[in-house]
């Protein structure tokens, strides 16, 4: 499950996540700050342990700065953006090893992948839980895709 804190506050964030029943929290930022009060990781995570959720920063996972502005432009930028983030993350052998270690985690127990923006379709975070998604499909059904 993706989530996005844009527009939200921390307290708030935490009581739904808890509520939605997630145990882990994987934070795809690759910079795990925030202007916004409570969502750098320190205080996140500290926020989160303290609700009983445990709090993961994978920065392999985070989208790069310059990739940013397509997510937020017309279909076809946005089409780009993605495409790019997924080739970004296929190449690197850092992004596919925190992507396979997210896809055992998400095996094990209820996760959810954070980011900022609150539009899931709009972030990078909708590459990353497809792929995760995928993944999970493939090792149920080893014929699948695999071809």
């Amino acid at each position: 499950m993706g989530v996005g804190y844009e527009g939200r506050d921390v307290g708030g964030f935490v009581a739904d996540l808890r509520a939605s029943g997630a145990e882990l929290l994987v934070d795809v930022r690759l910079t795990p700050l925030s202007r916004k009060r409570g969502f750098s990781k320190r205080a996140l995570a500290a926020a989160l342990e303290e609700a009983g959720v445990r709090y993961l920063h994978r920065p392999a996972l985070g989208n790069p700065k310059e990739n940013r502005p397509g997510f937020a432009g017309k279909v076809d930028e946005l089409a780009a953006a993605r495409s790019t983030y997924a080739d970004l993350i296929e190449r690197n052998p850092a992004s596919q090893a925190a992507l396979s270690e997210l896809v055992d985690l998400a095996r094990e127990s209820k996760v959810a992948v954070l980011c900022f923006e609150a539009d899931e379709q709009r972030c990078h975070r909708h590459v990353v839980l497809n792929l995760v998604e995928q993944r999970l499909r493939e090792t149920r059904d080893p014929h699948r895709g695999g071809e």
